[in-house]
């Protein structure tokens, strides 16, 4: 029997101990960090080639839930590979993993009512791909037989941060094979982590699961009514919006919060749903969930002193170091389990054993209101992104990088002229009544208060630099009057 099977996304995190690299507005899973692709494509393309290995799989185009904030970044990283960007599922509100995977569940079920998800977090690591499709096999069949199933790591060491999976009597023979749950285990203490390692009867909880759609949405109705209602009406009252499915966003936002975990599959063991049961296949596949610079290390390629290196960097006398550099030369010498991460405007230093406690530096620049738990300097729009390279009381500077065929919102300002200098390409300016072209070595400006768009009709990149002057120079001070990527309320 052939399963359609559709790989469902779970893009909503923030990744915030992974800053400064990680930030709010553009998190871990949008980033490269550890292949020349993003752990979101890398996640895409996990499954590459499992349907031309068996017979019984044929996998549809991957529903992606994202943060509404993330959308654009999403659609054109799966644009970039060549991917469907139309089963984009936004959330306008973060609800936990089960919420989003019913969301998913209603999606699939338009494709077909008896489509198997393939649930994964799109900032996880495996690097056993092979492996990992044996797992997924074995999980369509038990998935087809009416099983919840999870995917539980093979634990490689005595981890206090993870949550654990005990199995209870198995369901085939060899190590491989999978076996029903008999608990869900919070994060454990040291001694009672290591006592989970010795028994052999634990696995770590990694977040990745396989069912049919039809089964979800049976088993969150029994559990979790009130959720499934929610996200039923918000559905229905949804509208796509170009790549996207909008939900609407009064509805889902009265939804119970609640994981996949909590929601279902801790019940479901003790209380079977109308022949629901579940199951959790032992996964050993170099899985990471990259919840840290120092889990970076350990599935970074390393060189013979044990250090992993990215961008411009030197090291002497350097050991079990994580140094990446974004920006600038970093030059490492007589350092021992040291993280090092440069980015344009922050630099973190921390001691590999403390790689946890970034969160603590994100808190504090969310508390003071500062810009780099947030985004970078360097900000990414659907038109493409800009820089800004000097601020003063009453200016600022900024460059401006803007796509083929990409166009800025129709907009002004009530606290700021703008002068833009064309350094690369050709730019369509709107200023007012007038419309007309400015090329590489002119220059235009906009007076406050008028209504102005920038637009690149050319075939390479507009580069230019824009020099705002005036008694307020904020991000908010857009009024938006047309906008091709149907923003509204959000900055530039």
């Amino acid at each position: 029997m052939t399963h359609l099977t559709v790989p469902v996304i779970l893009s909503g995190g923030s990744g915030s101990r992974l800053w400064p690299m990680s930030r709010s507005l553009y998190p871990k899973q949008l980033l490269p960090l550890v292949t020349e692709h993003t752990l979101l494509q890398d996640t895409v393309t996990r499954l590459n080639g499992l349907d031309e290995q068996d017979g019984r799989i044929r996998l549809a185009d991957a529903v992606i839930v994202c943060n509404e904030a993330h959308r654009f970044f999403v659609a054109e990283q799966m644009l970039s590979m060549g991917k469907n960007t139309g089963n984009i599922i936004l959330e306008p509100v973060g609800r936990n993993t089960a919420p989003a995977l019913t969301l998913a569940a209603l999606s699939a079920l338009e494709v077909d009512p008896d489509a198997l998800m393939l649930v994964m977090p799109a900032d996880h690591v495996i690097t056993n791909r092979e492996a990992f499709h044996q797992a997924v096999r074995q999980g369509a069949e038990l998935a087809s037989q009416n099983r919840l199933v999870t995917f539980g790591i093979t634990p490689a060491s005595a981890e206090t941060g993870y949550g654990y999976i005990r199995m209870g009597q198995r369901l085939g023979e060899g190590e491989g094979a999978a076996a029903e749950i008999a608990a869900f285990v919070e994060k454990p203490d040291q001694t009672t982590a290591e006592a989970y390692l010795a028994s052999g009867d634990y696995l770590w909880n990694s977040g990745m699961f396989m069912m049919s759609a039809a089964n979800w949405m049976k088993a969150i109705g029994h559990f979790k009514p009130e959720m499934r209602e929610c996200v039923e009406q918000a559905w229905k009252q949804g509208e796509r919006d170009r790549d996207f499915f909008r939900v609407d966003a009064e509805r889902f936002g009265a939804c119970p919060a609640d994981s996949i975990d909590y929601a279902v599959m801790e019940h479901l063991g003790t209380e079977p749903v109308d022949g629901l049961t579940s199951a959790v296949i032992p996964l050993d596949a170099g899985w990471s969930d990259v919840g840290a610079w120092s889990s970076l290390w350990e599935v970074g390629e390393k060189d013979a002193q044990g250090n992993v290196t990215r961008g411009d960097v030197f090291t002497h006398e350097a050991t079990d170091c994580l140094i990446y550099s974004d920006s600038r030369h970093i030059a490492g010498i007589g350092l021992e389990n040291i993280v090092i991460v440069e980015t344009a405007d922050a630099v973190l230093v921390a001691d590999k054993s403390r790689a946890q406690d970034v969160k603590q530096a994100v808190e504090w620049l969310k508390s003071e209101n500062r810009d780099e738990y947030m985004n970078h300097r360097r900000v990414y729009r659907p038109w493409g992104c800009y820089e800004s390279i000097d601020v003063g009381a009453r200016y600022q500077v900024k460059r401006i990088s803007v796509k083929p065929g990409a166009a800025l919102s129709l907009q002004m300002h009530h606290h700021r002229a703008e002068h833009w200098v064309v350094v690369q390409g050709t730019a369509r300016v709107t200023r007012g009544e007038d419309v007309f072209l400015v090329a590489e070595n002119e220059s235009t400006y906009i007076p406050l208060g008028v209504k102005h768009r920038l637009e690149n009709t050319g075939s390479i990149a507009l580069e230019m630099i824009e020099v705002q002057s005036g008694s307020y120079l904020g991000e908010d001070d857009i009024v938006r009057f047309d906008d091709v990527y149907g923003r509204h309320e959000e900055n530039s």
